[in-house]
């Protein structure tokens, strides 16, 4: 699918301007993610722009309403189990398996947490820190929304260690500031 593709079912569905930051921080590093493997960078895009689709129109069937959604666009059935699998063990059962699935299942909460530690930074993305981002993780009332316990999880399913997947967080992020409201 094209990105125009996806933007346009995005915004169908969903009309608030977080939410549509949250989905274009999540497809950077998606993107990011992608490039460091030699993967389908489109591909995998698009599989975290649309991550949430079915989320504010469809909050209490999150990760379920989607499945229809991406029919509409003829989403083939592993795009779609891609995006149903990020809410593994919150609103699905389904489990991440392939690595690009397991990589969404942890930044999409962790890209979540970097952006709530750049609202608080005056130069916002700009010259942040792995540091910085640790240092607002110890505080359970600082972005108490963010999983923490996902994030983690996350990061052995990938077998990375969290400075580097916050530093590829990060990067990825600050080379759309200017797109996400900085």
């Amino acid at each position: 699918m094209e990105r125009e593709e996806a933007v346009a079912l995005f915004k169908k569905y969903n009309k608030t301007e977080s939410l549509y930051h949250h989905a274009l921080c999540v497809e950077s590093v998606m993107r990011h993610f992608a490039k460091l493997k030699d993967e389908d960078e489109n591909y995998w895009g698009n599989v975290g722009f649309l991550h949430d689709v079915d989320y504010e129109m469809y909050p209490d069937q999150h990760c379920k309403k989607c499945v229809e959604i991406l029919k509409e666009i003829n989403a083939d059935d592993e795009f779609i189990h891609s995006v149903v699998c990020h809410g593994w063990g919150i609103c699905t059962e389904v489990k991440p398996e392939k690595y690009m699935e397991k990589v969404l299942f942890t930044i999409d909460e962790l890209t979540g947490l970097v952006y709530a530690t750049a609202l608080l930074r005056p130069t916002h993305m700009e010259g942040m820190s792995v540091k910085s981002v640790k240092k607002k993780w110890k505080s359970p009332t600082f972005a108490a929304g963010v999983n923490r316990d996902t994030i983690t999880e996350g990061a052995a399913m990938l077998g990375m260690e969290l400075p580097e997947l916050i530093k590829n967080t990060i990067d990825a992020m600050s080379s759309i500031s200017d797109q996400i409201g900085f």
